[in-house]
C-alpha cells in the first residue's frame, strides 16, 4: 500500500534515549534495520542551559544537527508520530504515512505545557518572566538576572514530573551569586515556590540543600504550585497544595519552570497508563502489555527522576532486553532506578547526587557527594557535554 514503510525496529524519539539506543543496537546488530521517527534537525544539549541562563555559555554550543547522531545504516523518518496502533504493530506520522514494526522502541520525551499557567504564553522574555526549558527563552533569563536591581525574584517547581528536578534551583543558586556580585542582593529577595514539600527528595543530598539555602538566606515556600502570572501587574499566583488557599506574590523576575507531562500522541494512545506515560516494567523496560514494545526515557512510567544520566543507565539494559526478545530468550537485564542530578550551588559549586529507585545514593566517585565541589562544577561544565556528543549519542557508553 502506497505509503506504509516496515522496519524490523522502529524507534519513535531521536533526543538522547532514541539516539542512545539506535546507537548501541546498531553497534551489537549486524545490518539492523532500524528506523527513527524524528522531526527536529536540530539536536539540543539542554542540560547545558542552567549555565546558558546564568551567563556562563552561549546558547549556541547546545545545538547541532540531528543528522549527525543517526547511526550509520539507520533510516531517519523526518516526522512526527500522531498514533500508535499496536495490535497492528503499527505507528502513523503527521505526513499520514503507516510505518509498521517487529519491534517498537517509544522515546519521544517530555511534553512542556506552557499553556496550564494561564497568562504565561505570549509573555516570556516579557515582564521580567523567563524560563531555561527552551532553547528561544533561555537568553532571556541571562538577560534579566544580570541587569536585576533588586525586590522579590521567583523561582518554581511544578507540580508534575519535569526534566531534572534539580533544574529549578540551579538557576536560582546561580541568580543569588549574581545578585551579590552585582551589589543587589540586600534588596532583593530570592523566593524557592516549589509544589514539593521538601527542597530534594534523597534525605543525603536534601540535608546539604537546606544548608545551602539557609546560608543564602532563600525564601522557600513548599506545596506552592503556580497557577497565573498577571504579566502586566508582575504578580504571581500560587495554589496553596495543603489548604487550597490561593497567594499573589509580586515579583521583579520570575523564572518560570511549567507543568510538564507525556507527549499527547502517547496519553491518548493504548501504550499510555492511567496518567497518561508509556506504561513499562520498571526493571526490564518492556511494556507490560505489548512485549514487542519498550520504552525509556522522560514519556516513560519508570518511577525515577527524569535526567540525561537516567537514561544513559536505562538504555543498555533496553537494548539487553529488546534483543533476547528479538531471539526469544529471557529478559534478564534489570535497571535499578539509577538516577542523577548535578545540582550547581553556584558559580564554581556543585552537589553531584545519584541515587536509585529506593533514594539510596549511588555515588561514583570515592568522597561524599553531598558536598559542594568545583571539580564537579567542571564536571558538569565541561566532562558531561563531551561525553554526551562523543560518547553517549555514538554508543560508546
Amino acid at each position: 500500500m502506497p505509503g506504509q514503510a516496515h522496519h524490523h525496529i522502529v524507534i519513535v524519539g531521536g533526543g538522547n534515549a532514541g539516539i542512545s539506543v539506535a546507537a548501541q543496537l546498531s553497534k551489537v546488530l549486524k545490518h539492523p534495520k532500524i528506523a527513527i521517527i524524528e522531526p527536529s534537525r536540530k539536536h539540543y544539549y539542554q542540560p547545558l542551559w542552567t549555565l546558558v541562563g546564568a551567563g556562563v555559555f552561549p546558547k549556541e554550543v547546545t545545538e547541532k544537527n540531528e543528522a549527525s547522531f543517526i547511526p550509520k545504516g539507520a533510516t531517519w523518518i523526518e516526522d512526527a508520530v500522531t498514533e500508535f496502533h499496536p495490535d497492528d504493530n503499527t505507528v502513523l506520522t503527521s505526513d499520514g504515512k503507516t510505518v509498521g514494526y517487529d519491534f517498537l522502541v517509544v522515546a519521544p520525551g517530555i511534553q512542556i505545557d506552557w499553556d496550564k499557567i494561564g497568562g504565561l504564553k505570549g509573555n516570556i522574555g516579557r515582564h521580567g518572566i523567563c524560563s531555561n526549558y527552551a532553547y528561544e527563552y533561555v537568553d532571556k533569563t541571562w538577560e534579566y538576572i544580570k541587569d536585576f536591581k533588586g525586590g522579590n525574584a521567583i523561582f518554581n517547581f511544578p507540580n508534575t514530573p519535569i526534566k531534572c528536578a534539580g533544574a529549578p534551583q540551579k538557576i536560582m543558586y546561580l541568580a543569588d551569586d549574581y545578585f551579590r556580585k552585582l551589589g543587589v542582593r540586600n534588596r532583593s529577595n530570592v523566593i524557592y515556590a516549589s509544589a514539593g514539600k521538601a527542597i530534594f527528595g534523597v534525605k543525603k543530598y536534601a540535608t546539604s540543600l537546606n544548608q545551602v539555602v539557609a546560608r543564602k538566606g532563600i525564601e522557600t515556600r513548599y506545596q506552592h504550585n503556580l497557577i497565573e502570572i498577571r504579566a502586566e501587574a508582575k504578580e504571581a499566583i500560587f495554589e496553596r497544595l495543603d489548604t487550597g488557599d490561593k497567594v499573589v506574590l509580586p515579583f521583579e523576575m520570575i523564572h518560570v519552570t511549567p507543568p510538564m507531562s507525556a507527549p499527547d500522541f502517547v496519553k491518548q494512545s493504548p501504550l499510555a497508563d492511567a496518567a497518561g506515560w508509556v506504561d513499562v516494567d520498571k526493571y526490564t523496560l518492556q511494556h507490560t502489555r505489548y512485549p514487542n514494545i519498550f520504552g525509556l526515557g522522560d514519556a516513560s512510567s519508570l518511577p525515577t527522576s527524569r535526567t540525561g544520566a537516567a537514561i544513559r543507565k536505562e538504555a543498555p539494559v533496553l537494548v539487553k532486553n529488546l534483543i533476547a526478545a528479538m531471539r526469544g530468550n529471557p529478559l534478564t537485564a534489570r535497571y535499578d532506578g539509577y538516577a542523577a542530578c548535578p545540582i550547581v550551588t553556584g558559580y564554581g559549586r556543585l552537589i553531584l547526587a545519584e541515587f536509585d529507585y529506593d533514594g539510596n545514593p549511588k555515588e561514583s566517585f570515592p568522597f561524599d557527594q553531598s558536598k559542594e565541589r568545583y571539580s564537579m562544577y567542571l564536571l558538569k561544565a565541561y566532562g558531561l557535554p563531551a561525553m554526551y556528543w562523543h560518547g553517549i549519542l555514538k554508543g560508546r557508553m
